[in-house]
């Protein structure tokens, strides 16, 4: 298992915002590795057909959500996405002292992707991949150049509650979060006081001379092996500044994906890894949900574009790789940008902020009798405009 160097993943819930819960994250993946934004609409399906993830087919279900997701393009799993139903769900690379399984299974992606295809909820999210993960196991390259292995953490939210699982092998505890913000980096972080814990657990520590088994087992203690915590740290240091006034928002939540000081944002000449996409999410109960992602590597020099699910909605093909490439369009755009045209991000930011302005009001101010369909193509106009300022 190679160390991991990178993502963060946030969540601030109602209590310290201005409105709705809030989520983001930064995915930190390999230099040169591009993230499309995919949009899958929901699906039913043969409930005895198989699906074929990253590396193994597993049990296809009847019923599949509609989901919008940030990807690598060689993987058919996810680093981060939401649903229709107002769920985002980020994950991070763990170092723990279990074994890396031999034989490819489930990868995090993939799970991320599950939970978020067959989770109404944030708790159904977090079942949907505490059964698979039982089931099947988490292993297999996680990076395209096959030298990247790692354990999984993951930060599941939805409006009303947010739930960290971290994972080791299979196994796993996970904790309940209602109020105030959290976060998850390449760092185990919970230690006692889970609110649901693997059967076996501490069975497993004993047996392997990790736990004496006296007193509460303390999963961090027990569990991590190397794990980096200085931007756990930094991030929660964030999170606990610019929330205290209880006015945390959309624009909150973009300034801690773009600090460089801490290394959130990782810029595109940093070592090793780099951030590959971002994600912002707006999570109510009762009324649309709505999401920014960039798609393009370092958030610092990249814009956030919304999109919001409505029963019409299209993205743009410039965020897709098309058949037998690795780069989408736009990512081939912004990468001649930001070397050849530095005034034109400038431009863009600009336009980041009407849109997450304009976005926001409209679901702040929205009703029953309100239509969803002017915003039908929101997503694609914006990566569109952003396209034309890149040519």
């Amino acid at each position: 298992m190679m160390s991991p160097t990178g993502c963060d993943t946030f969540v601030v819930l109602n209590s310290n915002t201005s409105g709705g819960v809030i989520f983001g994250k930064n995915s930190d993946r390999p230099a040169g590795e591009p993230q499309e934004i995919v949009h899958c609409p929901a699906a039913n399906n043969d409930g005895s057909s198989k699906l074929k993830c990253t590396y193994i087919e597993i049990d296809q279900v009847e019923n599949t959500l509609e989901v919008i997701l940030s990807k690598p393009t060689w993987m058919w799993g996810a680093e981060m996405g939401a649903n229709s139903e107002g769920v985002a769900i980020g994950n991070e690379a763990v170092w723990t002292k279990v074994p890396d399984l031999e034989s490819k299974a489930l990868i995090g992606m993939d799970l991320v992707r599950l939970g978020l295809e067959r989770g109404k909820t944030a708790e159904a999210a977090l079942d949907v991949i505490i059964e698979l993960l039982e089931k099947h196991g988490q292993g297999g390259p996680c990076s395209e150049d096959g030298n990247l292995t790692y354990h999984n953490s993951f930060l599941i939210a939805d409006s009303k509650e947010a739930w960290v699982l971290e994972t080791a092998g299979k196994l796993w505890v996970a904790q309940r979060f209602t109020d105030g913000f959290r976060n998850i980096s390449n760092c185990l972080s919970i230690t006692t006081g889970a609110d649901r814990v693997a059967d076996g657990l501490k069975q497993y520590a004993i047996d392997n001379n990790l736990w004496n088994g006296e007193g509460e087992l303390d999963w961090t203690a027990v569990f991590a092996d190397g794990c980096p915590r200085g931007r756990f740290n930094q991030g929660r240091d964030l999170l606990c500044r610019l929330s205290a006034d209880k006015s945390f928002d959309v624009t909150s939540m973009m300034k801690v994906l773009r600090d460089e000081d801490s290394g959130i944002c990782m810029k595109l000449d940093s070592p090793g890894s780099i951030t590959a996409s971002s994600q912002v999410s707006l999570l109510y109960s009762d009324r649309p949900c709505a999401h920014w992602f960039t798609g393009t590597p370092d958030p610092s020099v990249s814009v956030f574009k919304p999109f919001v699910f409505t029963p019409g909605v299209k993205i743009s093909h410039h965020t897709v790789a098309q058949a037998g490439e690795r780069e989408h369009n736009l990512y081939k755009l912004h990468k001649n940008a930001v070397k050849s045209k530095p005034s034109v991000l400038t431009q863009l930011r600009a336009m980041e902020d009407i849109s997450v302005t304009e976005t926001t009001n409209f679901i702040s101010n929205f009703t029953p009798e309100s239509s969803l369909s002017e915003l039908d193509e929101l997503f694609k106009d914006v990566v569109e405009t952003e396209v034309k300022f890149y040519k």
